[in-house]
């Protein structure tokens, strides 16, 4: 399978990715929501990663507040799992990710590939 290309809406932060209730931490409603869109975006469209990958992500926040760019990770792979992309997200062995200037509304232009297995 060859590498596959989308776009996805900026994602929530790791922050509010969580929500704790009582002694159990939950996936809150907004990551739900954003992770039910990415089923609905992709869910299909893609054979699904099995073996390692390289992820390549190209971020346009949506606006100019401070961030660290790691804080969209855990959301953004999560929703990629739900969404069938690849088998899960300890598949990833290579990430590359760059910030760029905000856009309205923030984009995530994501990139995924196989790597190919190497002999011993």
């Amino acid at each position: 399978m060859g590498a596959v290309e989308f776009d996805l809406p900026w994602p929530p932060s790791v922050n509010r990715y969580y929500r704790h209730v009582g002694p159990r931490v939950l996936i809150s409603r907004e990551g739900r929501k954003y992770r039910m869109m990415a089923v609905s975006r992709l869910g299909g469209l893609f054979e699904k990663f099995s073996g390692t990958v390289a992820l390549s992500l190209d971020c346009y926040p949506p606006d100019r507040r401070r961030r660290d760019l790691d804080n969209i990770l855990k959301c953004l792979l999560d929703s990629l799992v739900n969404a069938g992309v690849m088998e899960d997200d300890s598949q990833m062995k290579r990430l590359q990710m760059e910030m760029y200037e905000p856009i309205p509304e923030g984009l995530v232009h994501v990139h995924v590939a196989p790597i190919p297995a190497r002999g011993r």
